[in-house]
């Protein structure tokens, strides 16, 4: 059975929480990735993904509210508008990545990788070792498996 260690990309390319988001969407688009860890120094912050880079394009969408005895209620938390205004209006990678990220080990088997993508739709996860970043899983490191199986 394939693991990630057996698929992976080592050594991948990072960004900094302090990257611009201009340089990070060039990062991505000239080496055609779909999302890459986010270090601060040794540490792993996040994953910045081109999702998170299109977001950034959406609608801000304003929380309906209700009236309740003249008091005015939101329908929605007021944190999860500040979360979506700061990921709009980002400027920096830090303000756009996604900081609650799945990570795998190089011993995940890649039937539970592809279930992972599946399932939580995420297509770029970090390969950790001991607390180290030592790889990338991406899409397309999965579905380049089912070429060569298909040989």
């Amino acid at each position: 059975m394939l693991k990630a260690k057996d698929i992976m990309t080592p050594s991948p390319i990072t960004l900094t929480p302090e990257t611009d988001i201009i340089t990070a969407v060039k990062t991505l688009l000239e080496n055609k990735i779909n999302g890459v860890p986010v270090m601060d120094g040794d540490k792993l912050m996040g994953v910045l993904t081109q999702s998170d880079l299109v977001a950034q394009q959406k609608e801000l969408q304003v929380p309906s509210f209700f009236t309740l005895l003249d008091g005015v209620f939101p329908l929605a938390s007021y944190d999860d508008l500040d979360k979506e205004v700061e990921k709009i209006s980002a400027t920096v990678v830090g303000q756009a990545m996604t900081v609650d990220i799945t990570t795998i080990t190089p011993e995940t088997e890649i039937m539970q990788i592809a279930t992972i993508m599946a399932e939580q739709k995420l297509y770029t996860l970090p390969v950790v070792d001991n607390g180290r970043l030592v790889g990338v899983v991406g899409k397309e490191d999965v579905l380049r498996t089912l070429v060569r199986q298909g040989q």
